[in-house]
């Protein structure tokens, strides 16, 4: 296979997947099936093109040209490589996960769960592999329309007006601010492709280059900079597999992703950092990282608590593509893939004790690591790569963040690191704490209560590995990613 066909192919697998997922869907033995077949076969495809691009390659391939110099293309660097990887192997786990979650959940709609997935899966491989910022945006805003329905999945009015909230501020970001910042950028550079140092460099000055960044920053609304954030704890009404996809797998890393690539590809590393125009930026990712926990400690609904500790773990990779400096650029990358593992196992933990307990509230999970201490445990490791202590991966993109930050001379920034992850343990730790060393009472009461069904305790399992490996073997990661600072 050549590294033209598995591009093509990663974008129609999962497309070709959704189409017979909809056909099987009266059978879900056979239906479940295709979902994996389909998730295992383009992690295999995505996976080929890996030694290609650790070797210096960026293969692509163009698919049809709009207007002159505005074209649908694709290109593989190191950055889309490493993001295709982790949604496409997450969308493995997660149906795993989701096959035990679904049925012991008895959740309806399944088969139109699976299907809307599978697109989204192929809208994640479109943004992760787009060859300019046109071909990034068409299927960004895919991947927004393809999540609705999943989001609104329980039909309830709670659910479609979380899925208003979802497309209002998705939508509105993108369009009233993103695609200005593209149409701006196109008048200004004359073209929109992503280049090595950027495009803007020599082609703009002065303020102007600071609203264009900001324009982008705020435009790229999956991304949940504070203001624009309220999207992400409304959707937590979808079910547990759906908060997976949303923070670990696809949505909120295509946004981060998103910022990285305009970062480094649109304006370009050497030339932010020589004009010092990100700092107001910086605060404001400061501050998205510092109020999303301190809101995460007043909520008492796990979910809820986990989705504000999400808004501020993407303040991390906002902020270090805002420092511009090597090392953070690739912390903020690394973060990406760090975060994922971690969040998806604790999003796989709180959806467990949900099929198993019907427990939604952290008040009421006292003792509960005696009635399910695999789950627990896992959320433990969870939290400790999310608070970015050994031995989890979490460590690794924290460490080169702070670094990044010492390189740019920031040291206040470095004081906003290391609160957060002391609010981290705030919010995290006295959840495994409570279960395992706390006496049941009254509505926490654990009798028959036992671990959910096993294929969410494998997923939980290889995921809760992964942290773990991410910390063994942070090398791969840092590899990878190291050539997009340039040489």
């Amino acid at each position: 296979m050549t590294a033209h066909d598995a591009i093509l192919l990663s974008l129609s697998i999962p497309l070709a997947g959704a189409g017979l997922i909809a056909l099987f869907g009266v059978r879900p033995n056979l239906r479940e099936t295709v979902t994996l077949i389909t998730a295992g076969a383009l992690f295999a495809t995505v996976a080929t093109l890996y030694p290609v691009v650790t070797a210096g390659e960026l293969p692509s391939v163009t698919l049809f040209e709009m207007l002159p110099g505005l074209s649908i293309s694709f290109e593989v660097e190191p950055l889309g490589m490493m993001f295709a990887l982790i949604a496409s192997f997450l969308w493995i786990v997660t149906t795993i996960y989701a096959i035990g979650y679904m049925r012991g959940h008895h959740e309806e709609n399944q088969t139109r769960f699976y299907a809307f997935f599978a697109i989204a899966i192929a809208a994640t491989m479109g943004v992760a592999f787009a060859g300019n910022m046109l071909t990034l945006f068409i299927f960004y805003e895919i991947l927004t329309l393809s999540t609705f329905p999943l989001v609104t999945h329980a039909g309830t009015d709670e659910a479609k007006r979380a899925g208003r909230v979802y497309l209002g501020i998705l939508l509105g970001t993108s369009i009233g601010l993103q695609l200005l910042a593209m149409i701006a950028t196109w008048a200004i550079a004359g073209t929109l492709e992503f280049q090595e140092g950027g495009i803007l460099d020599g082609n703009i000055t002065g303020p102007a280059v600071g609203i264009l960044l900001a324009m982008y920053v705020f435009g790229i609304g999956k991304a949940a900079v504070m203001p624009f954030h309220r999207w992400l704890p409304a959707a937590m009404v979808a079910p547990t597999p759906v908060s997976a996809l949303l923070h670990a797998v696809a949505v909120v890393k295509a946004g981060v992703f998103t910022v990285l690539k305009v970062t480094v590809y649109i304006f370009g590393i050497d030339f932010l950092r020589n004009l010092d125009v990100t700092q107001w930026l910086q605060i404001a990712a400061a501050a998205t990282i510092v109020l999303g926990s301190l809101v995460a400690m007043t909520k008492d609904n796990l979910k809820a608590r986990l989705a504000y500790s999400t808004i501020s773990q993407l303040g991390y990779v906002v902020l270090g593509a805002m420092l511009v400096t090597p090392l953070a650029i690739v912390g903020s990358g690394m973060h990406i893939a760090m975060h994922a593992f971690g969040k998806i196992t604790l999003f796989f933990c709180a959806g467990a004790i949900m099929v198993a307990s019907h427990k939604s509230e952290i008040s009421q999970m006292r003792g509960l690591g005696r009635a399910m201490p695999y789950t627990m445990a896992a959320f433990f490791i969870g939290s400790l790569s999310i608070i970015g202590l050994p031995p989890m991966g979490g460590l690794w993109s924290k460490w080169y963040l702070v670094l990044g930050a010492l390189d740019a001379q920031q040291v206040w920034l470095v004081v906003v690191l290391m609160l957060s992850s002391v609010l981290n343990i705030a919010y995290l730790l006295p959840i495994p704490f409570r279960a395992f060393f706390s006496t049941p009472n009254g509505d926490t009461e654990t009798a028959g209560i036992k671990e959910a069904p096993t294929a969410c305790l494998i997923a939980i399992g290889i995921t809760s590995v992964g942290c773990i490996v991410l910390f063994l073997f942070p090398d791969a990661v840092y590899n990878l990613l190291q050539p997009i600072t340039g040489p």
